[in-house]
């Protein structure tokens, strides 16, 4: 059962003074209800004119309103954070989790030039904890409300013994539109355009099974003289960034983005190639920045040589925008004046893939 008003699995009612059979059998009809109550203030707050109906459906309602695009396009992704899951249950912190999954969704048909429209997302876990969830879905409402994104549905489905107690799953869905005349798909991409890098907040939602490998016999709650006297526990719980505003600052400046890249699993080996022409690759200059030192503790500690740590996390780089070379200054000044942290990556070169420069990628 998927139900917009994020209630759990659950077919009867317990009965008054004693266990139903389904609570028996693991699952707590109540607990459910609980949950509900305790996110529908933060859901609701996500909800504009556009969302019909309110809270309670079977499924969501959203009455889309495309003014000013001729031929409207919807994009959509489904994702989850991976085990990063495992590290929110290691340090007891679930909020972050809920932005992760709405920030990392945004972003990947950002990549496309879609605005988001509305959000759905899918919590499970063997137990349910109706505070765990609500912290979950809280986390992703304020995320949802702070990009303008409507939390349209959900689930929270308790399954004991598919999902081991204490420990949980998360999944979400995004909807976004594009017009299609300004659909950005990287077919524009020229040798020559230069590639701008915005800083990731960490590990974002990709590389935790070989982090958690790595770093697994070390104390989190230390703060090590390495990381700047930063503590495993903060680092690694930093919720995804949401690259949306970037964006916004370089139409407003009327910039000419040619093709973006979310740095997501596969890192910079694999995912700027997703948008890149026939014949066209990509240069990266590795000294062009510093990689932070939760990374390098990472490569350390997993022993893995430079490429593989360049393919399994982002190395502190979240996004790419692809800009003609003559509007790099003027790129780089919007996006400085809307607040970000910009630097010149590298550029594109006649070939195929990504080389790297500077010694750090070999």
């Amino acid at each position: 059962m998927t139900d917009n008003t994020h209630a759990a699995h659950a077919g009867a009612t317990a009965q008054q003074g004693s266990a139903s059979a389904y609570e028996r059998a693991g699952v707590s009809i109540e607990a459910g209800h609980r949950a509900v109550n305790l996110m529908k203030g933060a859901v609701a707050r996500t909800h504009g004119p556009q969302v019909l109906g309110g809270l309670g459906g079977f499924g969501g309602l959203f009455r889309p309103e495309f003014t000013g695009m001729t031929d409207p396009v919807l994009v959509a992704s489904t994702d989850g954070v991976g085990t990063k899951t495992k590290v929110a249950s290691r340090v007891a912190r679930y909020g972050g989790l809920g932005a992760d999954i709405v920030n990392h969704c945004v972003n990947d048909i950002l990549v496309q030039g879609a605005r988001p429209l509305f959000f759905l997302d899918y919590v499970a876990m063997g137990k349910l904890s109706p505070e765990l969830v609500a912290d979950v879905v809280t986390g992703a409402a304020q995320a949802c409300e702070a990009l303008g994104v409507a939390l349209l549905g959900g689930e929270t489905a308790e399954m004991p013994g598919v999902y081991v107690e204490g420990e949980l799953d998360i999944v979400g869905t995004i909807v976004g539109v594009v017009d299609r005349p300004k659909l950005i798909d990287g077919t524009r991409i020229q040798a020559g355009d230069r590639v701008i890098a915005l800083p990731s907040a960490g590990l974002h939602t990709n590389g935790y099974s070989l982090a958690r490998m790595a770093l697994d016999g070390l104390d989190w709650n230390d703060a090590r003289s390495d990381l700047n006297g930063e503590r495993l526990a903060d680092l690694l719980t930093v919720p995804h960034r949401a690259y949306v505003p970037a964006f916004d600052a370089l139409e407003a400046a009327g910039v000419d983005v040619r093709g973006m890249a979310h740095i997501t699993g596969g890192g910079l080996v694999d995912n700027p190639p997703r948008v890149f022409p026939a014949g066209i690759g990509m240069q990266v200059d590795t000294a062009s920045w510093t990689v932070p030192p939760v990374f390098e503790l990472i490569v350390k500690q997993a022993q893995v040589d430079r490429y593989e740590a360049f393919r399994a996390l982002n190395m502190g780089v979240g996004f790419l925008f692809i800009v003609p070379a003559a509007q790099e200054a003027h790129a780089m000044a919007a996006l400085s004046a809307a607040g970000q942290q910009p630097w010149v990556i590298g550029e594109m070169i006649a070939g195929q893939g990504v080389t790297f420069t500077g010694g750090q990628g070999s």
